[in-house]
């Protein structure tokens, strides 16, 4: 199915590799043949719970061996922006997980507990399992006194085994709506994650397939730097939906699987 061309996949990783921690198909044979068809591949995922090496070792769970450089998420990206901004030693209040800490930490930036938190010279937010109303309610603070707001992205929901749970969008939807201030976003639909995928494949962007499940965002993400994309229903976006998705989306597939076959 994926034409001669293409020489790289940028793959998602919610709803196309796994929901929640299972797998979808054989990802062992899957990543077989796509190493047998001599095709590249980068994981980029609005997803910045875990560190690259936190996936890399998830993927060797379950029988797929990568390098940490194959590995893009959105906290790699948000703090690489704020990196291009602020100086290290910068002060951030930070909703999230270990993902966005270490690569705020990588950065030199020093996170700022909650008991100190008006300290905080810039608000970050991803998704953070362990979010409490304390948390929300000082960043509503910070945000509404005009820190400069950034978010990993802008899911609204996040797929598992047994139906869709409350992403990052739906949490950062309370901040904005408390302080009617939009957030910076880094993720997709946003170029950067596909900008940075690319120059680690080394591809070109008419040779490189983007790979999702989620309309709005792998597949806008990947139409915004001029990739092809494909479509598989393994995780949130419809069919119906994604026939009548403008600009008309290259393939469509039911997953990964039938698109590498």
């Amino acid at each position: 199915m994926i034409p001669s061309n293409i020489k790289a996949l940028i793959l998602d990783m919610d709803g196309v590799i796994w929901k929640a921690d299972a797998p979808i198909g054989d990802l062992p044979a899957i990543f077989k043949r796509i190493r047998e068809r001599g095709l590249k591949f980068v994981f980029a995922t609005n997803n910045g719970t875990k560190t690259p090496e936190e996936y890399k070792n998830k993927l060797s769970e379950l029988g797929v061996e990568i390098d940490e450089s194959q590995v893009v998420t959105s906290a790699l990206g948000i703090a690489f922006m704020l990196s291009q901004k602020y100086p290290q030693g910068t002060k951030i209040f930070m909703i999230g997980e270990e993902g966005i800490k270490n690569a705020l930490q990588e950065k030199g930036f020093e996170i700022v507990e909650i008991t100190n938190a008006e300290e905080a010279e810039v608000v970050v937010m991803g998704i953070d399992r362990g979010i409490n109303f304390q948390k929300i309610a000082e960043a509503t603070l910070l945000v509404r006194a005009g820190k400069p707001f950034y978010i990993t992205n802008t899911d609204r929901t996040f797929p598992t085994p047994r139906g869709e749970i409350p992403g990052s969008g739906a949490w950062v939807s309370i901040i904005t709506t408390a302080t009617g201030i939009e957030p910076i976003v880094a993720g997709k639909p946003f170029p950067y994650l596909m900008e940075l995928s690319l120059e680690r494949l080394g591809t070109k962007k008419e040779e490189t397939l983007v790979v999702g499940d989620r309309l709005e965002t792998d597949i806008q993400a990947g139409q915004s730097v001029g990739c092809p994309v494909a479509f598989v229903l393994s995780g949130v976006s419809t069919i119906e939906e994604a026939e009548k998705w403008n600009p008309k989306i290259d393939l469509i597939a039911n997953d990964l699987a039938e698109l590498v076959k």
